[in-house]
């Protein structure tokens, strides 16, 4: 799907700002861009032009408010993570180290639908509407963004059809029941793995045959311009609720902040407001499955990974020497995306933000110990952030202020998590 593109990058530029990308054309430095059939090319440009005049638009934002304090319930909480800081800060002091940060999380497992998928999606949502779409797509990994979608078309009462890789649908039933019993029509994808790629591949297929009437839901940080922005603009809701209620915990700004990586919504939501703030340091958790040394084993495109052009950006992807897109491996169903969004790959080439691997080990390990210290079940995505939270506290001073994005909550996984564990249900 990848055959044209409307401009041409140029190298990564040292910023003034790191919150003015992209350029008119897409690009974030060297990524980013629409390449994408000459079919969809019309309705991309349609979308972009609508976009631009809805941020303009004071009654679509005080609408998108609206939903987001009354259906989705934000402001979601930013809560002390007492008992976990303690915890780490034992294990500082038995090594000799003064060190372990105060943590916070971000709660947005708590929002409607149990992550910040709704965030982006009720934006969407509005937008579709605004532009006179009448059926909805979308595609769909651990399943929370096509609950998501399923809710806000329930909602608005149109109809919805969700791409889900085959392995996916097995290991998240219980999200697969609830987008059913929302109205929507879930395909299965059997190609390749049968996971988050194959189902944005059907997803993309789908509205190329579909031009007219369709409007495409993408749930991450990634694909054709202006999807990155645009997304990333919905979900910075996160990173603006941050700053206020951190101001108002502890009368200054987080030192460091921690987030998950699969294409990259949640953590662009909690960097972006931030990213001018060289105080703040900034670490992106990607999912290093089995470990990065094993070949395809992992899903960090980051750290294993090199520039390539997929579902319409160019960015960092998992592939072959050739070219050929790799299929990567994670326990979470929601980390395991070949690429990452390319705004991502563009603050990892400036060296704004730290993009870090945690293992699938590593990730059920503070799956447990979060459940047993705070009484919160995480999802496996926040697990492999949490998993980082755990190795990086103790290096930080105390008087660190560290918010980490609990950006979905532990429901789905647990058939996963028990299956890992050798637990009968």
């Amino acid at each position: 799907m990848s055959t044209a593109s409307d401009g041409r990058a140029a190298p990564a530029p040292s910023p003034n700002s790191y919150r003015m990308g992209p350029d008119e054309h897409g690009f974030f430095g060297m990524f980013g861009g629409r390449f994408v059939a000459e079919t969809l090319m019309p309705l991309i440009l349609e979308l972009e032009e609508a976009y631009a005049e809805a941020k303009k638009d004071p009654e679509f934002q005080a609408e998108l408010k609206r939903l987001n304090t009354h259906y989705a319930g934000r402001p979601s909480p930013l809560y002390y993570a007492e008992r976990l800081t303690q915890h780490l800060r034992e294990i500082a002091a038995s090594k000799g180290l003064k060190g372990g940060a105060k943590i916070y999380f971000k709660r947005d497992e708590l929002n409607h639908t149990g992550s910040h998928k709704i965030n982006n999606c009720l934006g969407q949502i509005l937008l579709a509407r605004r532009m006179g779409k009448t059926r909805i797509i979308a595609e769909t990994g651990a399943g929370q963004h096509g609950v998501a979608v399923a809710t806000v078309c329930a909602r608005y009462g149109l109809p919805c059809e969700i791409f889900m890789g085959a392995t996916d649908v097995e290991r998240q039933k219980p999200n697969v029941f609830r987008m059913k019993l929302l109205g929507a029509k879930v395909n299965a994808v059997t190609s390749g793995a049968g996971t988050l790629k194959d189902a944005m591949n059907e997803a993309l297929r789908d509205w190329v045959t579909n031009v007219r009437n369709t409007y495409y839901i993408i749930g991450t940080a990634a694909g054709p311009h202006p999807y990155p922005a645009m997304v990333r603009d919905f979900q910075s809701v996160i990173g603006q609720e941050v700053r206020e209620q951190m101001l108002e915990a502890e009368g200054r700004l987080p030192d460091t902040l921690v987030a998950c990586i699969g294409g990259g919504s949640n953590a662009i939501g909690l960097f972006h407001p931030f990213l001018d703030e060289p105080n703040v340091k900034i670490y992106g958790v990607e999912a290093g499955g089995y470990g990065l040394d094993v070949p395809n084993g992992h899903s960090a495109s980051i750290n294993g990974g090199k520039p390539g052009v997929l579902h319409g950006n160019r960015t960092y992807l998992l592939q072959t020497d050739d070219g050929q897109i790799l299929e990567g491996h994670s326990i979470s169903a929601g980390l395991d995306y070949p690429g990452i969004g390319p705004e991502h790959a563009w603050l990892k080439e400036t060296g704004r933000v730290n993009y870090v691997a945690v293992t699938d080990k590593e990730a059920l390990e503070a799956f447990q110990l979060c459940t047993k210290l705070e009484g919160i079940i995480p999802a496996l995505e926040p697990s492999h952030a949490l998993a980082h939270v755990c190795k990086l506290a103790p290096t930080l001073p105390q008087s660190d202020l560290l918010v980490m994005n609990m950006c979905g909550r532990g429901d789905k996984d647990i058939f996963t998590v028990a299956e890992h564990l050798g637990m009968k249900m």
